[in-house]
């Protein structure tokens, strides 16, 4: 991991960021009040703890395409569980939502850690897997606001020292992996896996197990906004999230996280989520319409996808298959 790069691209992803900002402000005065600026935080809440999650799996030169169907699975499930027993704490219902999304993220760890099967093949079979069981699960049907309780749909918007409950999520969520990819081992072996999987392998690092856990990690976040993503918006249906784990990789990339591996930092995850939740949630204040929403994302994509492919050229960076991988 080249720390200067990483400084640089953040810096920049900052810089562009205000200057949206700024001239978002200067075209729709309203987005700087601090009522719009509460709900773009509450907004890009999910976003954040998703793509944070996500950066961990791609720091290993993986991709999980599952995260939304997981998110949208367990969203569904404790939404069905508390509608057949209301009087469940909301904090069992988080744990449970926590630990169905862990367990169906440690499929795909086991298949891609251990039986070492393409990550992207493995993903987009479990992202339909789990949008079937969505279906299956609930039968079709719908659970609304009117079959939910109180304490369910109230939680995330609830406050603490001025922010809802979901931002002060993200602020954890942000702290946490600011302290595991800075500060312990764990973190520093999932660069490592990145930056040369077989030579991690040779020095030590259990490759296969990390890359287990970063699946289940990366379910077990899921799970969470499952719960959040549902009481949040107060429904629960079958196409809960669809496509939104587009959104997730694509705040990945705009950070400076590396589809290569091995390289990408907190901040400019969390940089890169703030910078589509502000596309999403400013454009349409200044009467832009959905087509340019999409282009104008679509074309921040490729940018940040050129600029990675020239970083990675210039540090000499390859991809190795996962095969090639040291089996410890």
């Amino acid at each position: 991991m080249n720390s200067s790069l990483l400084k640089l691209r953040e810096l920049q992803l900052a810089i562009i960021l205000a200057l949206l900002v700024a001239i978002i402000g200067l075209r729709a005065p309203v987005f700087l009040s601090v009522k719009s600026i509460d709900s773009l935080l509450t907004d890009a809440a999910i976003l954040v703890m998703m793509v944070l999650a996500q950066m961990l799996v791609i720091l290993t030169r993986g991709v999980d395409l599952s995260v939304a169907a997981n998110l949208a699975l367990c969203g569904m499930a404790v939404a069905l569980l508390g509608q057949k027993l209301p009087a469940l704490p909301v904090p069992l219902l988080i744990a449970v939502a926590i630990a169905l999304g862990a367990a169906l993220g440690s499929i795909n760890g086991v298949l891609i850690g251990l039986l070492r099967l393409p990550a992207i093949v493995v993903t987009l079979g479990s992202m339909s897997v789990f949008r079937g069981m969505i279906f299956v699960l609930s039968g079709g049907a719908w659970v609304s606001s009117h079959q939910m309780s109180p304490a369910f749909i109230g939680f995330p918007l609830e406050r603490l020292l001025g922010l809802t409950h979901l931002v002060w999520f993200a602020v954890g969520a942000t702290l946490l992996g600011w302290f595991v990819t800075r500060h312990t081992r764990f973190g520093r072996e999932l660069y490592a896996i990145g930056n040369h999987p077989v030579a991690a392998g040779y020095v030590g690092v259990p490759v296969r197990r990390r890359v287990c856990a970063v699946y289940t990690i990366s379910g077990g976040v899921a799970g969470l906004c499952g719960y959040l993503w549902v009481a949040r918006y107060a429904v629960a249906f079958t196409e809960i999230a669809n496509g939104f784990e587009l959104n997730v990789i694509a705040a990945c990339v705009i950070g400076g996280i590396s589809i290569a591996g091995g390289t990408g930092s907190v901040a400019g995850a969390l940089l890169g989520a703030l910078f589509l939740g502000v596309i999403s949630n400013a454009l349409p204040l200044v009467q832009v319409s959905p087509f340019w929403q999409s282009a104008i994302t679509g074309t921040v994509i490729v940018v940040a996808v050129v600029v990675n492919a020239r970083e990675g050229r210039r540090t000499g960076k390859q991809i190795l298959p996962l095969q090639a991988r040291e089996a410890t």
